[in-house]
């Protein structure tokens, strides 16, 4: 009994010595996207916030590839010691895994260790549309279907599965055009060419207030701080809709959980700055800090949730 008390003790010690000696050299935030938008400024901001902090070395590092599957899949391969981060999301961690062959499993090969931010979609049309609100493009929509086209930065990402859940509580559809990111989207949209899209906050609130696009409404369950006059879908009397998209923090599987609870304390910290909500919320994101483990039961009713809403609509990668 004696030796296994020492035993214990030598571990417990051996555990605090590693998270005070922890990071011992830097660490890599893995970015899975190119330069700009919503995940990089998540990516840097929380590097940036992270280093100011306690005086680390954060390098921030894009790897854009596969749908932002690839940044995950290195993460995933990466040593277990702490000093590879990555900014996971809706798209890389519950969808894509789902639709595409990835040589990650996101439960399996990675460890959650911070909620950075959710964030709605946001339903849009040209400013010029005749669609005024969200319950006149429905009510288009059943009059003519598949007629209407709406435009979304890919099949299976956060904005088509919003989508599909907004057509089937409904009850329209539309013909769904998948593009190979944002952008091609909203330039397709703006040249006419589309009738309908959806987009991220972060993606169309530029456009919105330019006054070039109108946006019709939010997915979520209440209005997004960014644009206090875009009503949410529940509004128009689908008052159990909600769908939100996350981004978080994850680590290789393995990580020891001392790490892990200084990871999670040192962001939950940062997302409750002023200044890092403010540069968030601007962005449409909504900084919700949690315990680890709530963000991996998250991931996983999400992931479970997602499976759900695949199966049902029968989406598939072509």
């Amino acid at each position: 009994m004696k030796r296994l008390f020492a035993i214990a003790m030598l571990i417990a010690a051996s555990a605090a010595a590693q998270a005070q000696s922890y990071p011992a050299q830097p660490i890599r935030m893995i970015i899975p996207s190119t330069p700009g938008g919503g995940t990089d400024f998540i990516g840097r901001l929380l590097s940036t916030k992270l280093a100011e902090l306690n005086g680390w070395t954060l390098v921030p590092i894009n790897r854009p590839g596969a749908g932002t599957a690839l940044g995950l899949a290195e993460a995933a391969k990466a040593n277990a010691a702490g000093y590879d981060l990555v900014i996971g999301q809706t798209d890389n961690v519950s969808l894509i895994p789902l639709l595409m062959k990835v040589s990650y499993d996101p439960i399996r090969d990675l460890t959650p260790v911070a909620l950075a931010a959710t964030t709605p979609m946001v339903l849009i049309v040209l400013d010029s549309s005749p669609y005024k609100t969200l319950a006149d493009a429905i009510r288009a929509a059943k009059a003519a279907p598949g007629k209407i086209s709406y435009g979304t930065s890919g099949t299976g990402g956060s904005v088509h599965i919003a989508m599909e859940l907004l057509q089937a509580a409904a009850g329209f559809r539309m013909q769904h055009i998948p593009y190979k990111g944002s952008s091609p989207a909203l330039a397709d949209l703006l040249g006419g060419h589309l009738g309908f899209a959806g987009s991220s906050i972060s993606s169309a609130t530029s456009l919105v207030n330019a006054g070039k696009i109108r946006a019709l409404a939010v997915t979520s369950a209440r209005r997004n701080p960014s644009l206090p006059e875009v009503p949410a879908v529940a509004e128009f009397g689908y008052k159990d809709f909600n769908f939100v998209a996350y981004y978080g923090v994850l680590a290789p599987a393995g990580v020891p959980q001392t790490v892990v609870a200084r990871l999670n304390a040192d962001f939950n910290r940062i997302l409750q700055r002023p200044d890092v909500r403010a540069a968030l919320l601007a962005q449409g994101l909504e900084p919700n800090p949690v315990s680890a483990e709530e963000f991996a039961a998250l991931i996983k009713a999400d992931v479970q949730k997602s499976k759900e809403i695949i199966s049902n609509a029968g989406i598939k990668v072509e």
